[in-house]
């Protein structure tokens, strides 16, 4: 008999992840059906490169997998909104002097904005993902919550900070309690044709010429080259262009000195790169603007937490106080190393993510 007669939308991408999310669900008893993005134009997919988020290779396997599973399989294409909301935003961060991180917007817009509205269209109440990370609802506030996963090493919870009440209503993380490790083993015991799939790494849509070649190549931006100076304006060699660089960089810079130079700051006014000793990258407060709050509506009061300011961070004690409409001051117990404008900041309470937002400054 069919679970509660619930039918659940699995965003398939080809991965071990989603296809065994896939499997542990029909296997609970649920109507599944996969879902898988096309995020380059048709003519484009056959050409792209092994780590797309789209090629034909990861849509043969995901299609492989639910027809293993006996379940329906949809591709659709959003290869427009793809480059609206996610490529745009990319190389125009950079060419601002940021340093974007592109998927929380892909699951924020894509996979929970628009395929999660497409999945409901076609009949789900919710949509899966193979992330390691976890939701509930709290029985006294009624909010739903965002929660680690069990595996801190592969916890996904990070790039999912700017999903909505209404979106994490309808998400299901069927991989929360899993590690790695127990997901290519039970992917292996059911046999699934991806359970030996090479994990995805770094940007998914950028080849391994880097990131500003790539922006050169969709924008038609001419990248500059300039000046790099230190801390105090004094002129110690010249950079590539500014979409080559961010904060706390410290190789590649080209300069000979006595002690280790890292990148302290863009100065995209002036096309410059702006290099100190490490001293000078590391920061006692932030201002992170655009706030999304989970776990609360809303702060009013200073709080204290765990603040991760990149995906690769070890979590730092900071206390989080309100200022001004949508935006905080982190203060730090420690300082950090070389917090990065536009880079995200996610505050937690133990597992629990009480919220995030965008580093707009550092000091």
């Amino acid at each position: 008999m069919k679970k509660k007669n619930k039918l659940i939308a699995v965003a398939m991408s080809g991965g071990v992840d989603s296809s065994l999310a896939a499997a542990l669900l029909k296997n609970e008893g649920y109507s599944v059906f996969g879902i898988t993005i096309r995020t380059w134009p048709k003519e484009e997919c056959g050409q792209s490169f092994g780590r797309a988020c789209c090629n034909l290779d990861s849509v043969t396997r995901a299609r492989a997998v639910a027809n293993q599973l006996g379940i329906p399989y949809y591709v659709v294409d959003f290869s427009a909104h793809f480059k609206k909301e996610v490529i745009d935003y990319f190389c125009a961060e950079y060419l601002l002097g940021m340093t974007p991180n592109p998927c929380v917007i892909c699951n924020q817009r894509l996979k929970f904005g628009k395929l999660l509205d497409k999945a409901i269209s076609l009949g789900a109440q919710t949509i899966a993902t193979g992330h390691f990370a976890n939701v509930s609802r709290d029985e006294e506030s009624g909010r739903f919550l965002l929660k680690e996963g069990a595996d801190k090493l592969k916890d996904q919870s990070y790039f999912l900070f700017m999903l909505s009440q209404e979106q994490l209503a309808r998400s299901v993380f069927p991989l929360g309690d899993f590690t790695k490790e127990r997901v290519r083993s039970a992917a292996k015991r059911l046999k699934l044709h991806t359970y030996d799939t090479a994990s995805s790494q770094d940007v998914c849509f950028v080849q391994d010429d880097g990131y500003a070649e790539y922006i050169k190549k969709k924008t038609g931006v001419e990248i500059r080259t300039g000046e790099i100076v230190d801390t105090h304006g004094k002129v110690l060699g010249s950079h590539k262009g500014i979409p080559y660089y961010t904060i706390g960089q410290r190789r590649g810079l080209g300069i000979a000195h006595g002690q280790p130079l890292y990148v302290t700051s863009i100065d995209v006014a002036h096309n410059r790169i702006v290099v100190g000793e490490k001293k000078a990258v590391m920061k006692k407060s932030v201002i992170v603007n655009r706030i999304n709050w989970i776990a609360v509506e809303k702060l009013d009061k200073p709080v204290t937490a765990m603040v991760k300011i990149r995906y690769n961070h070890a979590k730092a004690r900071a206390e989080i106080c309100p200022s001004g409409e949508g935006s905080v001051r982190i203060d730090f117990d420690q300082p950090q190393a070389a917090p990065t404008p536009g880079q995200a900041a996610v505050f937690y309470d133990n597992d629990i993510v009480l919220g995030g937002g965008w580093i707009k400054e550092a000091s």
